[in-house]
């Protein structure tokens, strides 16, 4: 399991103590002030400096430490508001062989959770993507399970936050199964870089417009 992070110390405690067993997990820290990788070695997780910004820089730093021999690599966010008890249900289908590809549909608890510019952004890529590639996928969330050889061998070049957008499109383009199941979206612990702040939703909104391109 991989998880991105840029000062989460205020939220890794609780997301690195409630991972089921029988995960591996690496945490790509992406040049934290706050202590974040202290904390992820506290609790078991091998940690990779990753001194390129953005978040596919982190993705895939974390990917490239996973040996393709691992078999399913998850991804998830660092930040509490995705629940790592829900980690198997996504990885299931891949597992199975009954999907290549599986993204967590997130479903909000409350709309502290995902705000409504982050949201509505979200369904715009969405329905583009739908449009372009035929698949019924209605989010694009960080929550995902794939086999890790095959993820090397797709080839994203985008290191900043197309990374979600231009997996999906080149499983798409290669005819992977792709797949989604929904999972619990909670508030944040700490404060937000990305969907949280109206800037943070813009330049996403940017980095994945360039992948369309």
């Amino acid at each position: 399991m991989i998880i991105p992070v840029l000062n989460e110390a205020t939220a890794l405690p609780r997301v690195l103590g409630t991972v089921p067993t029988g995960y591996q997990i690496i945490v790509v820290d992406n040049g934290s002030l706050d202590g974040s990788p202290d904390i992820a070695l506290s609790h078991g997780a091998q940690v990779i400096h990753e001194p390129l910004r953005g978040f596919g820089a982190a993705c895939w730093a974390g990917l490239a430490a996973a040996s393709p021999e691992d078999g399913v690599v998850c991804f998830m966010d660092g930040d509490g508001s995705l629940d790592p008890a829900e980690l198997p249900n996504v990885a299931k289908p891949v597992l199975a062989d009954d999907a290549d590809l599986v993204i967590g549909a997130r479903l909000p608890t409350n709309y502290r959770a995902w705000p409504l510019h982050a949201r509505v952004a979200n369904a715009v890529i969405a329905a583009e993507l739908r449009r372009r590639t035929g698949y019924r996928l209605h989010d694009l969330g960080p929550m995902r399970a794939a086999r890790a050889a095959k993820l090397v061998a797709l080839g994203i070049k985008d290191r900043r936050f197309g990374w979600p957008l231009e997996m999906v499109l080149r499983a798409a383009w290669d005819g992977w199964r792709l797949a989604e199941v929904a999972v619990t979206y909670r508030p944040r612990i700490g404060k937000s870089k990305v969907t949280g702040t109206v800037r943070g939703t813009l330049q996403a909104v940017h980095d994945m417009r360039l992948v369309l391109r």
